[in-house]
């Protein structure tokens, strides 16, 4: 039964049975504590905790999930996945243990002809919790299940709680006999005999002071009974289609087989192949879905998961023999097993398949220069008698190249190398700290958030923000913290921070700026506003120099803004908001807004994207905008649900969690976002908006800088007279400039290529020369040559090649050449068809040779390249190769 069947038949047999059935939520979930769905039950979380009032009384769901704490485990054994399906039915106060268990045992034991899943009776099994006589008294009853197939545990295995003071209870699993060759008869825990395929989980107790997942006390009955089960789709799926793991079920296995036919070696054949096999299986689908979800590869959080999950996928693949790119090969059959249960993967796949592919192209960049830097680093440790690659080593290749640490620690192991991970941990951390304390110290001044908790609680609410309407506030100083600690006073020169309970100054936030401004109090203290920050939810502070009195908590004040800035300001952010809409009108809706920056008449806009923008495109961007500036179209913001806004189009950020009540700033019918910032009331007082640029940040993710206002009108008047100094350079009319200076770029190219040309003759003039000097040598063809200073890898490339051909096919031939270009030393070895049946590998040799100039290299059989940090040692990497070929007639 294929898997989608299997789901199919659980959401049809429960929702015959009174259950709403729930789509799978995405991957992505708004739970801070979570990188992912984890668990089918994740979505009813609120439901369970009480948080919200469930709209079902029963419900049923598949439910998407992954799960990333075993990564480096995942194709070393059979049961570690990362993406995998949890088939889930759940009651809300409605049915209990006697309905969970006759829904379960009705829906696993009918006959597959009937609807079921078909499973034989007499090799199902139960455990309960050992306490719970009522489950087996109703196991007994349901199922008619004897005392010698009920199983007893205890707390770890089956009793559940959250992790957290809240709902728990016992639960009851239904596990599967296999039979002996699987483990010895009545091993419960040992082997994979009986295997757990379904968990009830009845909740009905109240817990507290939960210390662990077995240590906790019950506090008493829950007002209402729930019940939450989870069936893993995948480990049913491979139970019922007569397969020994999820690996080899058929929403999976064909990706193994199309990896088979990309290597040419096979599944089953050898065990670490099946392991790099099946971490390619698993990770193509994961990021399959998780991309599918809005996820794009970065270097924190999801990113880094998603980033990190396609790259061990490319380098299992390389490490299987392919150095070519294979996701394209890959990802679609992924999808074509997947997108019967979920289709908008078949929608989506070009967005999909473009930030996969993207990703694959930039870490093969990567993979290519790290791989030569590690190789450099093992040789250099190897020589100096090290059997340890350093920390700091490891860090520069991830922080300098981008190259991981876990590549890095599988191929150094693969030379017989260690690393210093805990070095490289340290150093890591320090930086992880660095980052977080400059964070902290442009948010909040100090790292210690406490003092702003104490603030908060004497203010009793949330400081009023009226700067939409005002920019000058009556207010009133409600509190003030002075070197991290929280004072009653001030006096001239201090550098404080203070808190009023109303405030027209707008705290950075949503890409915008911080406003500037003044604070007057009325005992005659005057401060200037240089920041203003939120570094609690509810709480603005106002970071500011005392120039000249005193003041105290307590005292009437009245705040004014920088009218200047903030008009500014506000400027640069409805442009962004029209930046974004006429992106999204050129480019269509995939590109939506990775963040921002408003500052005083610039703006920065990132944004999803694989391709870098067209420049006849931010063209069009461009005057699209400023057409739309000419029309003077009003700014307004209007408060409103949530669903309300969506139902208007509004575009909210992914990622970010609204509340029911939103925000919504329109640019007349043109544009509608979800916005807390402030904004020019008419677009016609931005006056222009000047487009620098876009650029690549990150994979998948681009940027466009702006000019806005006055900034924009000296950047047009400054190039204008660059404009006109470059006329008077190259001659004649300013609108000839383009062709004057493409005419003389392309002389230059023509003559550049005319010298690269004699160049190039002149090296593989020495082709003949060479082919003459060929020697025989264990029944090869030998021609070794080094080609001295100032020849690329290219030129050397070329002429290997030319005296490979020149020696024909007849007989095993072998060329080893060597350079030294920029002061790096290269080699290239290349044998023919001939050679390579008799077992010689071009890419095999190189190595050895390549390690002799204190590097590394590899490539293909017929054609490999290798370099190093030692031109001193470019004969004896040559000689290295004429060894190897003796060593085979010996």
């Amino acid at each position: 039964m294929e898997t989608a069947e299997i789901r199919r038949r659980w959401l049809s047999f429960f929702g015959e049975r009174g259950h709403t059935v729930v789509p799978s939520a995405p991957l992505v979930h708004e739970d801070p504590n979570l990188l992912f769905v984890n668990a089918g039950m994740v979505p009813f979380k609120p439901y369970f905790l009480g948080q919200e009032t469930p709209p079902f009384s029963r419900a049923t769901s598949v439910q998407k999930c992954v799960r990333t704490l075993d990564i480096e485990e995942v194709g070393k054994t059979t049961r570690h996945g990362t993406f995998f399906q949890m088939n889930g039915n759940f009651s809300f106060g409605d049915y209990f243990k006697e309905g969970a268990i006759e829904l379960a045992w009705e829906l696993i034991t009918r006959s597959q002809r009937d609807g079921g899943l078909g499973f034989d009776e007499k090799d199902l099994y139960a455990s309960v919790y050992h306490e719970d006589d009522e489950a087996i008294s109703l196991w007994k009853k349901v199922a008619g299940l004897s005392d010698d197939r009920i199983v007893r545990l205890g707390r770890k295995d089956n009793y559940w709680n959250m992790g957290v003071a809240g709902p728990g209870g016992p639960c009851s699993e239904i596990l599967l006999d296999r039979g002996p060759q699987f483990g010895a008869d009545r091993d419960w825990e040992a082997g994979d005999r009986y295997l757990e395929f379904w968990n009830l989980v009845f909740m009905q107790y109240e817990l507290e002071n939960v210390r662990s997942k077995e240590d906790f006390d019950i506090a008493g009955e829950l007002p209402k009974r729930n019940i939450d089960t989870g069936m893993g789709l995948e480990r049913v799926a491979y139970l019922l289609q007569g397969v020994d793991n999820i690996y080899e079920t058929d929403e999976v296995f064909p990706v193994i087989a199309a990896a088979e036919d990309l290597t040419g070696r096979r599944y089953g054949a050898d065990r670490d192949d099946d392991v790099r096999f099946r971490v390619v299986a698993d990770h193509v689908r994961s990021s399959l879905m998780l991309i599918g979800d809005g996820v794009t590869p970065g270097n924190e959080g999801r990113g880094y998961v998603l980033r990190r999950l396609l790259r061990r996928a490319v380098r299992s693949m390389r490490l299987l023999g392919v150095d070519a790119p294979t996701l394209e090969h890959l990802l679609p059959v992924s999808k074509e097993r997947m997108k019967a249960s979920y289709p908008e993967l078949e929608r989506d796949f070009h967005r999909i398949s473009q930030v996969a592919y993207g990703e694959e192209d930039a870490f093969r960049r990567t993979l290519a220069a790290g791989t030569t830097i590690l190789d450099t680093a093992v040789a250099s440790a190897k020589s100096s008698g090290r059997s340890t690659l350093g920390g700091a080593e490891a860090f520069a290749l991830h922080d300098t190249y981008g190259f991981p640490i876990d590549l890095t620690l599988e191929m150094a192991a693969e030379q017989g190398v260690q690393v210093d991970e805990t070095g490289f941990r340290a150093l890591m951390a320090e930086q992880r700290d660095r980052a977080k304390a400059d964070a902290r110290a442009k948010k909040s001044g100090h790292g210690d958030t406490s003092v702003y908790r104490r603030v908060s609680d004497t203010l009793g609410r949330e400081v009023e923000f009226t700067g939409y309407d005002q920019v000058v506030t009556d207010s009133r100083v409600r509190g003030l913290i002075r070197g991290g600690e929280v004072v009653e006073r001030f006096g001239p020169g201090d550098e404080v921070e203070l808190v009023l309970d109303r405030t027209p100054l707008y705290a950075e936030s949503g890409g915008q700026l911080a406003d500037h401004g003044r604070i007057r109090l009325s005992g005659g203290a005057v401060l200037e506003v240089t920041d203003v920050q939120r570094p609690i939810a509810g709480l603005v502070v106002h970071r500011a120099t005392v120039l000249e009195g005193e003041g105290a908590v307590g005292e009437d004040a009245e705040a004014e803004v920088d009218v200047a800035r903030r008009r500014s300001i506000s400027r640069a952010h409805t442009a962004t908001h029209m930046v974004h809409q006429a992106l999204r009108d050129e480019l269509g809706d995939t590109a939506t807004q990775a963040g921002s920056e408003n500052s005083p008449g610039r703006l920065r806009f990132d944004f999803r994207s694989q391709q870098a923008v067209p420049a006849g495109a931010l063209g069009e961007i461009e005057s699209r905008i400023n057409g739309v500036l000419l029309d003077d179209l009003p700014v307004t913001a209007d408060i409103m649900g949530i669903d309300d806004a969506r139902k208007l189009g509004a575009m909210a950020l992914f990622g970010e969690k609204y509340g029911e009540r939103v925000r919504v700033v329109s640019i007349g019918d043109w544009s509608r976002e979800l916005c807390i910032g402030t904004h020019t009331p008419r677009v016609g007082q931005i006056g222009v908006v000047k487009l620098l640029g876009e650029s690549s940040i990150g994979s998948g993710v681009r940027r466009v800088e702006a000019l806005v206002g006055v900034d924009a009108y000296t950047h047009l008047a400054r190039e204008a007279a660059i404009v006109s100094q470059l006329t008077e350079v190259v001659g004649g009319r300013r609108d000839e400039l383009p062709d004057r200076i493409a005419g003389i770029l392309g002389r230059l190219r023509d003559a550049e290529k005319e010298i690269a040309a004699v160049k190039q003759a002149q090296v593989l003039g020495a082709a003949a020369g060479l082919v003459s000097s060929a020697r025989e040598i264990a029944g090869v063809r030998f021609v070794s040559h080094d080609a001295g200073d100032g020849v690329s890898a290219d030129e050397l490339r070329a002429l290997v090649l030319d005296v490979r051909t020149r020696l024909g096919n007849e007989r095993p031939t072998l060329v080893s050449m060597a350079s030294v270009s920029g002061g790096r030393p290269v080699v290239i070895v290349a044998t023919n068809e001939q050679a390579r049946q008799t077992g010689l590998q071009a890419g095999a040799l190189v190595k050895v040779a390549a390690q002799a100039l204190g590097g590394g290299g590899g490539g293909k059989p017929d054609l490999a390249q290798g370099g190093g940090t030692d031109p001193t040692q470019v004969s004896r990497a040559l000689g290295v190769v004429e060894d190897q070929l003796r060593a085979r007639g010996a």
